[in-house]
């Protein structure tokens, strides 16, 4: 199909070796890992190995439960935590990131979750693998939150909507996102990975994939 690398959220009892041959025999790069927060606290140092072992250089946390994200403190507090798990992350010769939804984006004393826990953590420690559609369906721009975390904004999830008020998820390139102004903004902070999220279809989910792949071609 033409995808370069592909984006973990499980690996379903995949020995590491295993995976990495299978992906390098399909010419793919490991492009991340979605790891919960449990495993972050309970099990990195064998997740940090597994990452090694396959290639991908990021661990990237996709969300958090309530209680580490119900306040201005717990959001604080689960910054220490990051800045403890990057830190790790860092001494492996590996990155840690967080990737947003739309809880992110309520204001806790005036700022945002997202904010709080950008701003309280080292940039060594946390990158931002920023989520276009979320931060659109709470009515924001994505391009504003790319300017202000810079190069912290290291991986871009890739996914559109049908209209602003269904806001049903679509084929990248389809829909209502500006991608071609996001991907101009990405290139300008060195952007690593541009990575096509999709989680509804009205057809083949592969061949849903390989249409938004061939508009990302003709805009990256």
């Amino acid at each position: 199909m033409g995808y370069d690398g592909v984006e973990f959220a499980g690996y379903f009892d995949t020995p590491s070796l295993e995976l990495k041959k299978t992906l390098d025999n399909l010419g793919l790069k490991a492009a991340g890992s979605h790891i919960g927060i449990h495993d972050l606290e309970k099990n990195l140092e064998s997740t940090i190995q597994y990452s090694l072992e396959i290639n991908s250089p990021y661990i990237i946390c996709p969300g958090l439960p309530k209680q580490y994200r119900n306040n201005a403190d717990s959001y604080k507090r689960t910054a220490e935590l990051f800045n403890k798990i990057g830190e790790t992350c860092g001494e492996h010769g590996l990155l840690f990131g967080y990737h947003n939804h739309h809880v992110e984006f309520e204001k806790h004393g005036g700022e945002y979750g997202l904010d709080i826990l950008v701003d309280n953590t080292e940039r060594n420690n946390l990158f931002i693998e920023f989520d276009t559609y979320w931060a659109e369906v709470c009515g924001l721009k994505s391009l504003d939150f790319m300017e202000k975390y810079e190069d912290r904004c290291k991986i871009l999830h890739m996914k559109d909507m049908n209209d602003w008020d269904d806001q049903k998820n679509v084929e990248v390139g389809t829909g209502v996102m500006n991608f071609a102004a996001i991907v101009e903004r990405g290139r300008a902070h060195g952007i690593d990975w541009y990575t096509v999220e999709q989680e509804e279809y009205e057809q083949d989910s592969l061949k849903s994939v390989e249409q938004s792949l061939e508009y990302l071609r003709g805009i990256v």
